[in-house]
């Protein structure tokens, strides 16, 4: 019996493991996959208030680090269902877990395009957070592929950052608000690729440009950078809670669901920043609102 299950081992999961455990409640981390989640894909992280730069990789292994050290258990298992009773019993693919409150730290995965040599250049001139990784390219000339409000909020915070922007999308119409298209569309450092659809990323160690097919004609971009913003996936269906259309985990600003004693945290619920600094805060809101009605 655990005082308190997380579901999830990246920035929130483990920070809502370091709160807990601080608070003396026993508590174990589920993690289907491996520990410190996105973050770990990134080379360099250099906006976390206290830390002026280190890598992702180091980032999330000095957070596991610390969660281990204040008594968080930790199991590698997928959550396949959670039950509510007296207590919250938590079914994994290998096997149950009961707790009297539950945090979901689930994340999302970012839409991928599937290209030739997109696994291997990301957090190596592929990114798919503009927020995070636009300052490594100052005067750099950049792509953006996306047609939707996303892709155009990253092609409007680099405009400001880098020398060039394409805005490659593999339609001629955009599913942006008009007047945001409008908008760039003035902006001399921006440049419009529509019909146009990323077939390949070319580099060895870093990115060096893209192969692009552009109404079936192949045409070389050279680019120094390339943020990917198709989207999101959320996989929030096991947990039981409500969800909004897009699959995010409606929670208010304590991290609550609609299920008393079940909070949700970090990317996996419906917010409109997602960086490590609010993961981690939600992290913390959340438990101090477990302390406070469950224990």
């Amino acid at each position: 019996m655990h005082d308190l299950i997380v579901i999830g081992g990246g920035t929130a999961g483990l920070s809502a493991a370091v709160y807990a455990c601080r608070a003396n409640k026993k508590t174990l981390v589920i993690e289907r996959e491996s520990f410190g989640g996105q973050i770990t894909a990134a080379p360099v992280v250099e906006n976390y208030p206290g830390i002026g730069s280190i890598s992702g990789a180091q980032f999330a292994s000095d957070l596991f680090d610390q969660a281990e050290a204040q008594g968080a258990q930790f199991v590698y298992e997928n959550v396949t269902a959670i039950e509510k009773g007296r207590t919250f019993k938590v079914k994994t693919d290998g096997g149950e877990y009961e707790a009297r409150a539950v945090i979901i730290a689930a994340g999302c995965e970012h839409k991928k395009l599937g290209a030739v040599g997109e696994d291997k250049l990301i957090g190596s001139g592929v990114s798919y957070c503009a927020l995070c990784d636009g300052a490594f390219f100052k005067d750099k000339t950049v792509g953006v592929v996306g047609g939707g409000n996303a892709a155009f909020a990253a092609a409007t915070y680099l405009k400001d950052i880098a020398r060039t922007v394409y805005l490659i999308h593999r339609r001629s119409a955009y599913r942006a608000e008009p007047t945001t298209v409008d908008k760039l569309r003035r902006t001399a450092r921006v440049r419009f690729l529509p019909n146009s659809r990323v077939t390949e990323m070319i580099g060895g160690e870093c990115l060096k440009g893209v192969k692009l097919d552009i109404n079936g004609l192949t045409r070389t971009l050279a680019l120094d950078g390339l943020f990917i913003a198709i989207g999101q996936q959320p996989d929030n269906g096991a947990f039981g809670v409500a969800l909004d259309g897009d699959g995010y985990i409606l929670a208010d600003e304590h991290c609550r669901t609609d299920v008393k004693g079940i909070y949700a945290i970090g990317d996996c619920r419906k917010k409109t920043v997602r960086q490590l600094t609010t993961a981690a805060a939600d992290g913390a809101i959340a438990v101090a609102t477990a302390l406070g009605e469950m224990f």
